[in-house]
């Protein structure tokens, strides 16, 4: 088995031991490098050709986003963000410009060890491709002009049709934004996610993305009621369940829960109250966590749909909801929001100008 050779970045000494001490100690990872500012981290992706960079955000002389920014527009390294709960916004940033993943900084407790190491030994395995560097007038949202409004469409007393749950683990964050950001101003129906992360980050993603999308995104409360046209996050801590008046139950996740939040916990949710009406996405992510949720979908008539490999930064949810029979339909990244209006019987008034 070859070795994962690995640059490390950060300005922190003890940090840096602490990453060392873990990624070192069963023998299959090389620390090839350690960078102390994001400029070394350049320079080093360029010299020590790694498989893989763990970037700290927060650095002197090049910040880690700019420093991530310049390495997959000059190489292509795959990129595990190690960060601060406080930097959970700019860290959401680094995922649209190239980074594949978002980790909190470790301790040395045997649960944080093992989940960076099982991040490291597979983004080292990833194929990233080089990026364009950002322009201010690039974004991944739709250009404001000639919007699109809902006609009319069949609701019931609830207030909306359908319900779309989505499921994502690895890659879920980039994969959400290319798919969200597409859907159009009067969406009629509600958008659930669950997307494996970790505590303290949710927050940041929801205003990463709010300000991508047309749609607003916020995390779920404890009572909320489900609202048309609006994407909801569901948080780490909580499972979360859909009431029969259509409002949001969070309980706390179990002390052993393997995932966080549960995809299965929340797709099962959804197909019990909404049934046929209920639209189950699966998107990029490792593990089988979704596979059940999506089963309970299927069986109870809604529609069920998974990201395609080519377009996946892992294909491991994805795929084990194809292998055990319960996806209806596998379909590129950018192809989904075009079904998603057609399932969701989204029908644009004629163009206006915005307003």
């Amino acid at each position: 088995m070859s070795v994962i050779r690995v640059v490390v970045a950060d300005d922190s000494q003890l940090a840096r031991e602490v990453l060392r001490e873990i990624l070192t100690r069963d023998g299959d990872i090389e620390i090839v490098g350690e960078a102390t500012n994001g400029q070394e981290a350049v320079e080093m992706a360029k010299r020590l050709s790694p498989q893989l960079i763990t970037m700290d955000l927060t650095m002197p002389v090049m910040d880690g986003l700019t420093a991530i920014e310049e390495i997959m527009y000059t190489k292509g390294v795959p990129i595990l963000v190690i960060s601060d709960r406080s930097d959970a916004q700019t860290a959401y940033q680094a995922l649209e410009v190239g980074a594949l993943e978002v980790l909190p900084k470790p301790g040395l407790g045997e649960e944080d060890a093992e989940r960076l190491l099982a991040r490291v030994r597979l983004l080292s395995g990833v194929s990233v491709i080089k990026r364009l560097r950002r322009h201010p007038a690039a974004a991944l949202t739709p250009a404001p002009v000639r919007l699109p409004i809902a006609s009319p469409c069949p609701t019931t007393s609830r207030g909306f049709q359908k319900v779309v749950a989505i499921a994502c683990s690895t890659g879920g964050p980039q994969a959400l934004a290319r798919l969200l950001s597409k859907l159009p101003k009067g969406f009629p129906a509600p958008v659930i996610i669950a997307q494996h992360i970790s505590p303290g980050f949710i927050d940041g993603m929801a205003t990463w993305l709010d300000s991508l999308c047309l749609l607003p995104v916020s995390v779920a409360q404890s009572g909320e009621r489900l609202m048309s046209g609006h994407i909801y996050l569901s948080p780490p801590e909580s499972h979360v369940k859909i009431t029969a008046q259509h409002r949001f139950l969070l309980t706390p996740s179990p002390s052993d829960a393997l995932y966080h939040p549960s995809c299965d916990a929340m797709l099962h949710s959804v197909a019990s109250v909404y049934g046929t009406d209920s639209i189950g996405v699966i998107l990029t992510g490792m593990g089988r966590d979704g596979v059940s949720g999506l089963r309970a979908i299927r069986l109870a008539g809604g529609i069920t749909l998974a990201q395609d490999e080519a377009s996946s930064v892992i294909y491991g949810m994805n795929q084990e909801a194809v292998n055990a029979g319960v996806v209806q339909q596998v379909i590129g990244l950018d192809d989904l929001p075009a079904r998603l209006l057609r399932e969701v019987r989204f029908t644009p008034s004629p163009w206006q100008e915005p307003q």
